[in-house]
């Protein structure tokens, strides 16, 4: 998709929906040649149109990130949700969540014998509809419990009435250059003795989930039952500079024109301004990434800095300054953010608009 149709206002997110279907078949084949489930994470997409060609195309079940985005994907008719981090259950979380097992079956997960309690207490006699999964700290350091701790927890949430299932975990470490080979191995080897461990102390575990876009794809036997990506509907920067994906498989951008522009005189860089800022590209930036985001077209340019509506591109010498009003296309570093900033998303096929989808679970943040 080269081309930003005529009728589409800049900024805007565009989305090829052929790259959108190749990239789901590609992780759907993947997944299911190596006997995993394929449980994606909405919170990428937040839009109900993917997750129905997710689930169309093999996904055993979402994930969601909020009670909140779990309740809009099971109003579309999802019946199989993992709410894939450590909940605080208070009483009005615990009434949404009885709402939601009537519907759907629901997974949670928990890293303390604490929130196993306060999960269980507040949910009482219908404690036993959630399931639990217990979170394991695979080396990203964010939430999860050492593997030789699952037990004490499992036990905590068994003895409050709820549904222990399984372990789960996020390699987020995998996210810097040169880690997501090691983080698929870190993944590997504490689910399986994660596992194990709740095998021994006598439950029974029928899930064991895993998984990230940096390491899903890479083969060998795995601990896993399932993994979990996100970000590879889309592809993004991010993924690009970690050699995760191609060019050929970023399936959104973020239109945008040139606004300003600066051939390099008095001291200043050669470089251009386009109308997408922060407020539609998100502001991630991690400390190894080359810029703010990337353009397909011009792979030496460099997104250096973003004011909310602004982007400055630095412009490389080997190819002519744009013209004002030049159209282009941006991939964000971080597609997540991107879709938490609009309400809805331009969809294209050669391009042309075929659709336009709303961001249903857009801001569905608690």
């Amino acid at each position: 998709m080269n081309v930003i149709p005529a009728a589409v206002t800049t900024p805007a997110v565009l989305i090829d929906v052929d790259v959108l279907d190749r990239n789901i078949e590609r992780m759907t084949s993947s997944m299911r040649g190596r006997g995993l489930g394929l449980r994606p994470h909405v919170k990428t997409h937040k839009t109900l149109e993917i997750a129905r060609k997710q689930l169309a195309a093999g996904a055993v079940g979402i994930t969601v990130a909020t009670i909140g985005e779990a309740e809009v994907f099971a109003a579309d008719g999802v019946k199989d949700i993992f709410i894939a981090y450590p909940l605080w259950v208070e009483a009005p979380h615990a009434e949404r969540l009885r709402a939601l097992a009537a519907a759907s079956r629901v997974a949670v997960g928990v890293d303390s014998a604490e929130s196993a309690t306060a999960m269980g207490g507040q949910l009482g006699a219908e404690a036993g509809k959630i399931e639990v999964l217990i979170e394991v700290d695979s080396g990203h350091h964010r939430s999860g419990v050492l593997p030789d701790d699952v037990v004490e927890v499992a036990r905590a949430a068994a003895s409050a009435g709820l549904k222990v299932s399984g372990v789960f975990t996020f390699p987020g470490h995998s996210y810097r250059p040169g880690m997501p080979t090691g983080a698929a191995g870190n993944e590997n080897e504490s689910l399986g003795l994660a596992a194990a461990a709740l095998t021994s102390a006598g439950f029974s575990v029928k899930t064991i989930s895993g998984g990230s876009t940096p390491t899903a794809l890479i083969s060998g036997d795995s601990a896993a039952t399932e993994l979990r990506p996100g970000v590879y509907v889309f592809g993004d920067a991010q993924q690009l500079e970690l050699e995760r994906c191609g060019w050929e498989d970023i399936a959104l951008t973020v239109a945008a024109t040139v606004v300003s522009r600066h051939e390099a005189r008095g001291g200043n860089v050669r470089r251009v301004v386009l109308d997408a800022g922060s407020k539609i590209l998100g502001s991630d930036r991690p400390d190894w990434a080359t810029g703010y985001g990337r353009l397909p077209e011009y792979p030496e340019a460099r997104v250096t800095a973003l004011s909310e509506h602004h982007a400055t591109v630095v412009w490389p010498d080997s190819s002519e300054l744009p013209p004002l009003g030049t159209r282009l296309r941006v991939i964000p570093n971080h597609v997540c953010l991107t879709m938490n900033l609009v309400d809805e998303v331009v969809v294209v096929r050669d391009g042309a608009v075929v659709e336009q989808w709303t961001v249903a679970a857009r801001g569905r943040n608690n």
